[in-house]
């Protein structure tokens, strides 16, 4: 069945590389719980020897991704990280990284602490001055690692001004998109090289699998990363993989209204007294407003703000006090979260080199999720009230 390629983005996330199974007619991909394939003669096989190099279920959803980023390769892995680990393992000792300086904390600590052991070198520039990330590119820099929206700080960067000069300079361009989804910005019809998705949050959406993914249109990377996959083993298991396929069936209408969502808060959060700054695209004061416009279908349902009390006691009084925002890590899930990203998400980030992007010790994130929007406006301004003993 899949898709024709003039079909719309709704379409592709219900049909996008996906057919009915072809032993059964099954509309739904089938759970292929299996480690091993029988082969009819040594070597002679269906297309599937060993399941960490290929799965059925796997493969649709793999299909599916790269339908849905309008790419030719789709390639997941066992979770976010264990997908970037792969694309960085396509360098060597003595190549260099140049990444955003505001990026999840996460994906710092893999290129540092990590990576960094092993001859490749990582620094991290403010990527909204194109002319100064061009300046930077030397002939030991072989990546441009991308996040926009950035995470937590909400910066924007022009994705096609930024792979137009990594093509330029013979770099390969990497963009994380888990903040936007596929369904707000396709970084490959931008020029990127490489897509990667924490797939782990919108794609899923439900907040029970972890899992990652790259979709490239780069025939040569791609093989590159098959092998790796198969080579390094990170690969995520046929049960995970459906619950993806099934989540990206509703990506489209849990965005839209997250979105929508979000919208109604920003306003809300503007207008409280207690609320220093309030860091979201969709602001038209917003300083990357115009390029997020020019490249994203939406703004997102990330939102982040900091307190005028700038402290962590005064952030943690508001995040004991929300009833539907639940503390945790992640985000992109139905339900909404809020959480503390200097001692959460972004710990493993030196205080100085947060305190210099404007992470401060009282910075909140928020992932807006689908419930309805007037009992989010209300829990966020209770526990707010109640963070300075007035509610």
């Amino acid at each position: 069945m899949s898709t024709r390629k003039d079909a719309a983005f709704a379409t592709k996330c219900i049909h996008g590389g996906l057919a009915p199974d072809p032993l059964t007619g099954s509309v739904m991909t089938p759970i292929y719980q299996t480690s091993t394939y029988a082969q009819s003669a040594p070597g002679v096989h269906q297309g599937y020897a060993y399941a960490r190099t290929k799965n059925p279920t796997r493969s649709a959803l793999q299909d599916n991704l790269a339908s849905i980023e309008n790419g030719t390769h789709g390639i997941c892995f066992s979770s976010g990280l264990a997908a970037m680990d792969n694309v960085l393992k396509l360098l060597s000792p003595g190549d260099e990284v140049l990444a955003s300086d505001d990026l999840y904390g996460g994906s710092y600590r893999l290129l540092t602490t990590v990576f960094g052991r092993f001859g490749i070198k990582s620094r991290f520039i403010d990527m909204r001055d194109a002319a100064a990330v061009a300046d930077r590119v030397t002939s030991e820099t072989k990546m441009l690692w991308i996040e926009t929206p950035t995470n937590p700080m909400l910066n924007i960067v022009d994705i096609a001004v930024l792979t137009d000069i990594a093509k330029r300079r013979n770099l390969i361009s990497v963009v994380d998109n888990t903040f936007a989804s596929p369904y707000l910005q396709q970084p490959l019809d931008l020029g990127a090289d490489l897509v990667l998705h924490s797939a782990t949050k919108y794609l899923g959406g439900h907040s029970d699998v972890v899992m990652g993914a790259v979709v490239t249109n780069d025939e040569d990377l791609a093989q590159q990363l098959y092998y790796l996959q198969n080579a390094a083993g990170a690969v995520p298991g046929p049960q995970d993989c459906f619950l993806v396929l099934r989540g990206i069936k509703t990506l489209h209408l849990r965005v839209e209204r997250a979105c929508q969502n979000a919208k109604r808060i920003v306003a809300v959060l503007n207008a409280n007294e207690l609320v220093a700054n309030v860091y979201y695209p969709g602001q038209t004061d917003h300083p990357g407003h115009d390029i997020a416009k020019k490249q994203m279908r939406d703004f997102g349902a990330m939102i982040s703000f900091d307190l005028k009390d700038d402290t962590m006691e005064a952030a943690t009084q508001v995040m004991k006090n929300t009833h539907y925002f639940t503390l945790a890590e992640s985000l992109g899930g139905v339900e909404s979260l809020i959480g503390h990203p200097a001692t959460m998400t972004h710990a493993s980030i030196p205080r100085e080199q947060r305190l210099s992007v404007g992470l401060t010790d009282s910075l909140i994130r928020l992932s807006v999720g689908i419930e309805d929007g007037t009992d989010l406006v209300k829990d966020l301004e209770l526990a707010l009230a109640a963070a300075v003993g007035v509610a």
